[in-house]
């Protein structure tokens, strides 16, 4: 069995990696890829695989433009954190889904589905990646106000230009005011990420910081950029390596 994973998070990439060895427990061959650039120049000229697990938001866009670029007759199952709406037009689609973070259980069914999700590939109906694409480009580019978030007893908003940056710790979202106040949003970083707009930049899986925050960035180890920031803050935010080009593209344009 051939699998190809596209997830720009190597630390995500290995763990999924690990688990499909282990759950499907007969000799598998898994290539790994980290961009939209990178998977489909590898779809140009490389056979398709029997599977495909894909990361929806990737440093470079979105992994649909992938299968818009090459037309793709395999199952391919996304690891998202897409909210309902947009998972009941995966539905709708044929395609498959795990919910990040995914856990064993969730992965080996949809290991499970696989059969099932080859009669839909076989029997060509492709999903349409093409207005899945620019359904999910459409609600990127809605932003909100403010966020809520818990407090106390209480549910709260949050202006969003009050906001220096979101990260998470423990398993657990934060968010930090440029007045220092630390408060437990009612979503997730990439739910946030889709939400707060192009002020603010997902460095890494920990780190969605706002423009307004950053004084300036420093090069760090192995190409990756360390930013300082306005706000006292004990944790160092790194920008990964995959990431860093878009970053700086980021930086110059706001």
């Amino acid at each position: 069995m051939n699998i190809v994973i596209i997830e720009d998070e190597g630390l995500v990439a290995d763990d999924l990696e690990r688990n499909i060895r282990e759950l499907i427990g007969e000799p598998v061959d898994i290539i790994k890829l980290k961009s939209v650039k990178e998977s489909i120049a590898y779809f140009k000229k490389e056979d398709a695989p029997d599977l495909i697990f894909s990361d929806i938001q990737l440093g470079d866009g979105l992994s649909f433009e992938i299968f818009v670029a090459q037309q793709i007759s395999v199952p391919v199952i996304f690891c998202t954190a897409y909210d309902e709406y947009a998972l009941d037009a995966f539905k709708a689609n044929g395609i498959d889904y795990i919910l990040k973070p995914f856990t064993r259980e969730t992965l080996n069914n949809a290991l499970q589905k696989y059969s099932l999700l080859k009669k839909i590939f076989s029997a060509d109906q492709m999903p349409q990646y093409d207005a899945l694409l620019q359904m999910l480009t459409n609600r990127e580019s809605q932003t909100v106000a403010s966020v809520l978030v818990y407090h106390q007893d209480k549910i709260i908003p949050v202006k969003l230009e009050d906001i220096a940056l979101f990260y998470l710790k423990n398993e657990i979202t934060h968010l930090l005011t440029f007045s220092g106040k630390n408060y437990y949003p009612n979503k997730n970083l990439d739910e946030l990420e889709r939400l707060s707009g192009n002020s603010f930049f997902r460095a890494n899986r920990q780190f969605l910081v706002c423009r307004k925050a950053i004084i300036d960035v420093s090069s760090f180890f192995s190409r990756k950029l360390s930013l300082n920031l306005s706000i006292p803050f004990s944790e160092k935010v790194i920008v990964s390596k995959a990431r860093a080009a878009q970053f700086l593209t980021w930086l110059a344009k706001n």
